[in-house]
């Protein structure tokens, strides 16, 4: 089971939900980079479960320990390891998921894939547990990019029915430290208190809901990225399709375009400080594969959470015959809420790794 991703700075995630630890392995970090440490605990509680009652009630502290790579906090240019203990599982409430297959989970797939012995014990290495680890390479990718004055942010863009307002053309740095500080990752503290009643009212059902996530890097230069199939749509989507629940990716207008003309969808370019920009985005910030100098703006679409507690039509894989299954255990009501920052971290990564393919950022 592969689970690495990248082509100069390359991240292997490795562990199951309910196995000893979840951890990551960064190879090609430049040495001599100061992490600072309390920042990135800052960014990983951002995901941690059990902070309320709109997130799954598993209590883990998140907090990596580096078995390699630093040394008193700087990168040494060798692979940094991080790992990060599983301290509160409870296997006993997935024993019946091995015969019981959760509807829209990974539960049927990973077995006829891997075989009886996968372990699917809190959806094992399929968890959106596993989003821990992300977030300490994309954290570390962040800090990283903050040198060169490049930032990544995000909010959530929408729940269920509720909408937050997009992003303004340019994002700033201190918008998305204003938006990270909420409980609701919003702009409009409206939109995210109509958010968390929508949450609440799935959750006191036994129910679940999906959400839009929009990111926006800023501060890229133009010119990254390779048109056809390297371009930087292309890397970022393969990267934010790894992140469980994503089940869509689209850059700018995405797929409002379609439903537009030529004359409302093209951007047209001004000169701002004797350089070339647009006076919208609806390119997202790249053409041809390649970034414009505009901000990159990604949004993603995240399902409702599959594991709910009403009772869903399911089969008896011993029996093969139908069953019925109503799911225990404890799962967010709304994953979209913790997987902001998550979204920040694989965007941070990817654009880090696109970077320094091009030697803008390296030991050169």
């Amino acid at each position: 089971m592969s689970s690495e991703f990248g082509k100069i700075l390359k991240m292997q995630v490795f562990g199951q939900s309910h196995g000893r630890a979840i951890g990551v392995v960064l190879d090609g970090l430049p040495a001599g980079f100061k992490i600072d440490e309390e920042a990135l605990y800052a960014f990983l509680s951002r995901r941690k479960p059990g902070t309320s009652r709109l997130s799954t009630q598993r209590q883990e502290a998140d907090k990596p320990v580096f078995l390699s790579g630093l040394v008193d906090g700087v990168t040494a240019g060798s692979p940094l390891c991080a790992v990060i203990e599983n301290t509160d599982t409870r296997s006993g409430d997935y024993a019946a998921l091995t015969d019981l297959p959760r509807p829209s989970h990974a539960d049927l797939t990973a077995r006829i894939r891997y075989g009886e012995a996968v372990d699917m014990r809190g959806s094992g290495h399929f968890s959106g547990r596993l989003t821990a680890p992300l977030c300490v390479a994309g954290g570390i990718a962040k800090q990283l990019l903050a040198q060169k004055g490049i930032y990544v942010g995000a909010h959530l863009l929408s729940i269920e029915n509720e909408s937050d307002e997009a992003f303004p053309l340019h994002p700033t740095p201190e918008l998305f430290a204003e938006i990270a500080a909420k409980p609701i990752p919003v702009i409009s503290d409206d939109a995210g208190a109509r958010m968390a009643e929508a949450v609440e009212r799935a959750r006191t059902e036994a129910d679940s809901v999906g959400g839009v996530i929009e990111c926006a890097a800023v501060g890229l230069p133009a010119g990254l990225g390779s048109p056809m199939f390297d371009g930087m749509e292309n890397r970022l989507a393969a990267a934010l399709f790894g992140v469980p629940a994503v089940k869509g990716v689209e850059f700018g207008a995405g797929f409002a375009a379609a439903g537009m003309r030529g004359s409302a969808h093209n951007d047209p370019y001004i000169v701002e400080n004797g350089v070339v920009r647009t006076s919208k985005n609806d390119a997202g910030g790249i053409l041809g594969g390649i970034t414009t100098g505009m901000p990159v703006i990604v949004k993603c679409a995240m399902k409702p959470t599959p594991s709910i507690g009403k009772t869903q039509r399911t089969v008896s894989l011993s029996r093969m015959e139908p069953a019925e299954l109503a799911i225990k255990g404890r799962h967010d009501p709304c994953v979209a809420i913790r997987a902001v920052p998550v979204i920040e971290a694989v965007t941070a990564f990817t654009v880090l790794d696109i970077l320094m393919e091009g030697k803008t950022y390296g030991n050169d």
